[in-house]
């Protein structure tokens, strides 16, 4: 079997292990969202608030050494 047949399950590997890394060091999303507080005629008050999603990092390993497991078989395969 050739090494292209596994490209696929390679680029998965990486995309986990990547993303479990960022999970692990960040912890979670944030984002801003703004709320109209004011808005009399001309006049316009607006408040921005930050939000998080907070990622469990128990969610960051499982990606990650997921992702290790997906490489090694991977380049088992290929062997």
């Amino acid at each position: 079997m050739n090494s292209r047949g596994n490209g696929g399950v390679r680029t998965v590997g990486l995309l986990l292990i990547i993303l479990g890394a960022i999970a692990l060091i960040w912890g979670g999303i944030t984002y801003t969202t703004r709320e109209e507080i004011v808005d009399i005629g001309p006049i316009e008050i607006e408040a921005e608030e930050k939000e998080r999603i907070p990622l469990p990092p128990i969610l960051g390993a499982i990606a990650l050494v997921g992702g290790i497991v997906l490489l090694a078989s991977a380049g088992r395969k290929a062997a």
